[in-house]
């Protein structure tokens, strides 16, 4: 038979959790001011760059909308300056009694008026530019363009439902993820016990198996986690952030994200096939102690690979029996001789050999 000797290691905790891919930003195009389109000015499914033009509207009404407002200014301003003239004259015939004080405040009064008429007529004109600069719409943020829902000649509407394009910013990217309330509150019970420890700067090393079983080639980093519970499935929804700088990840992609997110620094790691289930349905190992053979139960966790996570039943340097122990007898007596490991050696311990002793 082949026994291993228990060597505690350090050992990442990791979690797989399935979940979709969503962009790190979206924004749905849709006009300001109404207006015919003229021209579609980007290529459909490539990238746009924030500011970039991407429809002209027809502009002609409110070009004559802003020389209509200029016109409005130049004339406020100059009534604005005849009103300051008659202002300085009655003022100064009111200090000679030459008009009444009633003329002296109306001409105060008309040119109070006339400089908020100036004020409302320069409002007008940049009103009427920036309306004028809506005709041409830009991209809001950089990012891969969808397909346009309007063409050229189509009469679209300011703030209308229906958006023109969507551009969607995919570098970084988001991953979100949901996980069980039950592993959550497990995992910060022993965080706070010591159990585990969390990674050296606090963060949550993320990795990516994408849809067709390969593995992404960059990591991610836990942006936050939900500060509330689904009621109907008892989960909470981690975010996650990944750079995307070759476009491989799309918004709406399935993938398994896998959080280390801690460490146990004295982890026991066993065989599967080291462990079996009694008549009763707990879960066992055979162990050699004092030369003898002796069945214990232990807990297990969690599968690493091929090995099960022992949380409690064994400590270091016990002798475990890993194949050929089977159809021995409790309290029979072995004797086990030192070997060299095998070419992949358990990871939580060394392999031996242990030889039935003949009575």
């Amino acid at each position: 038979m082949s026994v291993i000797t228990v060597q505690p290691r350090s050992q990442a905790l990791t979690t797989e959790l399935a979940g979709r891919t969503q962009a790190f930003m979206v924004a749905e195009i849709r006009p300001q001011v109404s207006g015919i389109v003229q021209q579609r000015l980007f290529v459909e499914g490539a990238d746009v760059k924030a500011g970039q033009p991407l429809y002209q509207l027809d502009s002609a009404t409110y070009q004559a909308a802003l020389a209509e407002s200029q016109a409005t200014l130049a004339k406020s301003r100059a009534t604005l300056k005849s009103s300051q003239a008659t202002a300085r004259r009655d003022i100064g015939l009111a200090k000679i009694d030459a008009i009444s004080q009633q003329d002296k405040e109306d001409a105060e009064a008309s040119l109070l008026t006339a400089a908020a008429e100036v004020k409302v007529a320069e409002a007008d004109v940049q009103t009427a530019r920036i309306n004028l600069a809506y005709t041409r719409i830009t991209a809001p943020i950089s990012g891969r363009i969808e397909t346009s829902t309007v063409t050229p000649g189509a009469l679209v509407v300011a703030q209308q439902d229906t958006a023109l394009t969507t551009v969607q910013q995919l570098d970084p990217i988001y991953v979100d993820v949901t996980q069980s309330t039950t592993e959550l509150l497990r995992l910060k019970r022993d965080l706070a016990s010591g159990k585990l420890q969390t990674n050296g700067d606090g963060q949550a090393r993320i990795t990516l198996k994408l849809d067709d079983g390969s593995t992404y080639n960059h990591d991610g980093r836990l942006q936050f986690s939900g500060v509330s519970v689904n009621e109907g499935t008892g989960t909470v929804t981690l975010r996650a952030s990944f750079a995307n700088p070759e476009r491989l990840l799309l918004p709406g992609m399935y993938v398994v994200a896998v959080l280390e997110q801690a460490q146990d620094h004295n982890a026991i790691l066993i065989p599967q096939k080291a462990v079996s289930r009694s008549a009763s349905g707990q879960t066992t190992v055979l162990l050699v102690v004092d030369g003898k053979i002796e069945q214990r139960v232990i807990s297990v966790d969690r599968t690493v690979g091929n090995q099960w996570w022992v949380s409690s039943g064994l400590k270091a340097n016990e002798q475990v029996v890993v194949e050929g122990g089977q159809k021995t007898p409790v309290g029979t007596e072995v004797s086990v001789q030192n070997a060299d490991s095998p070419n992949s050696p358990s990871p939580s311990g060394t392999v031996a050999a242990a030889d039935v002793k003949e009575r």
